[in-house]
């Protein structure tokens, strides 16, 4: 006779009740001496500050979903020794989710510690290509150039008929350009490739080449401005005074820049931009609201992309706990500043996706895909 198997005894799962967030932002508090402090050296700390109280009210936000969160703040003074510092606390290692570092070399210093702790960390703010980390746990979330590349030429395909088109690269050839230059290029010669596609190192070259009834889409690969203003009088005047059919699609930086936007606006100028906010829509009001009522300041540029931060990964540990991360691929997020939509690579982690294409109109740029 067999003795009854004794039944397992079930260990109740233990309930999440607390979300454990690492942040790591350079306020380098220490480095201040005000006889001798830089505008350079402000500058980075008021950003990181923009951002840590975007980050914030972002985290406060997905708290009224009903978890509490336990968020712990270090200065990572930009200096890999005091990351190291950082990494050994118990406070670090026991946490759910690390956000920051936020510059290059301090999240490729964290990669050992990530990969030993199964950690995830958010890289916020760099746009570095995440392939320069070789970390799988790494969560990238501003586009990358290579990204930028591939939406305009895809953009482009679907804008022109490649029969009636020529898709124009301008590029100097410099290693910055060439890093926009070569995904347009390759993606065009992959996916499609009934488009002609010409090189040319500067608008002059470009104009002794150009020939009539075809359409021409000029890609500026540069971000130089001195080398930029002066292509766009040239192709302001190749498009009003010679009359050929030229639009300009242009590099992500320039949304930074300042060039004449009269001739941006002439020649339908294009860029992509993993950063776009729309004053007018009601949660972006609300934030702005929010944010001066909280701090009694505006709003910057790593304020919205620090609220973003904090209320989607908020929100995904509220609702999914622990498990959090098996989840970043499978819900999108609509942001303030751009939405968030995660591929995954097992050497590279998670990367978003989403990017969006403004144009000048009005005299200002507007999301048109």
């Amino acid at each position: 006779m067999k003795t009854p198997a004794k039944p397992v005894e079930q260990k109740p799962a233990v309930k999440f009740t607390q979300g454990n967030i690492s942040v790591f932002v350079p306020f380098q508090l220490n480095k201040f001496n005000l006889k001798t402090v830089t505008k350079a050296q402000i500058g980075k700390a008021d950003m990181a500050l923009d951002f840590y109280q975007g980050l914030m009210l972002g985290i406060d936000s997905a708290a009224n979903s009903g978890l509490s969160f336990k968020v712990n703040v270090f200065d990572s003074r930009d200096d890999n020794s005091q990351l190291a510092a950082l990494s050994k606390r118990e406070a670090v290692k026991s946490s759910n989710l690390i956000i920051g570092p936020i510059f290059p070399d301090g999240i490729k210093y964290m990669t050992t510690f990530s990969e030993a702790n199964k950690m995830p960390i958010v890289s916020p703010l760099a746009a570095s290509k995440p392939s320069e980390f070789n970390n799988p746990n790494l969560i990238s979330v501003v586009n990358d150039i290579e990204q930028h590349g591939i939406k305009v030429a895809g953009y482009i395909a679907k804008q022109y008929k490649a029969d009636q088109a020529i898709v124009v690269l301008i590029n100097t050839k410099k290693s910055s350009d060439e890093q926009f230059a070569a995904p347009i290029r390759k993606t065009f010669a992959a996916k499609y490739p009934g488009f002609l596609v010409q090189e040319f190192s500067s608008t002059y070259v470009f104009e002794t080449k150009m020939v009539k009834g075809k359409k021409y889409a000029v890609i500026v690969c540069s971000d130089d401005a001195p080398f930029v203003a002066p292509s766009l009088t040239k192709l302001h005047k190749m498009k009003n005074v010679s009359g050929y059919p030229i639009q300009i699609f242009g590099h992500p930086n320039w949304a930074k820049q300042t060039y004449n936007i009269e001739q941006l606006q002439n020649l339908q100028t294009v860029l992509s931009s993993s950063y776009y906010v729309d004053y007018k829509s009601k949660s972006v009001v609300e934030f702005i609201k929010a944010y001066r009522a909280k701090y009694e300041f505006e709003p910057t540029e790593y304020a919205f992309k620090g609220f973003d931060v904090g209320f989607y990964f908020g929100k995904l540990l509220a609702k999914h706990g622990a498990s959090y991360a098996d989840f970043i691929i499978k819900e999108n997020y609509k942001g303030l500043h751009n939405d968030f939509d995660f591929g995954y690579d097992a050497e590279y982690g998670y990367y978003n996706q989403h990017l969006m294409m403004l144009q000048y109109k009005n005299m200002s740029l507007m999301q048109v895909d």
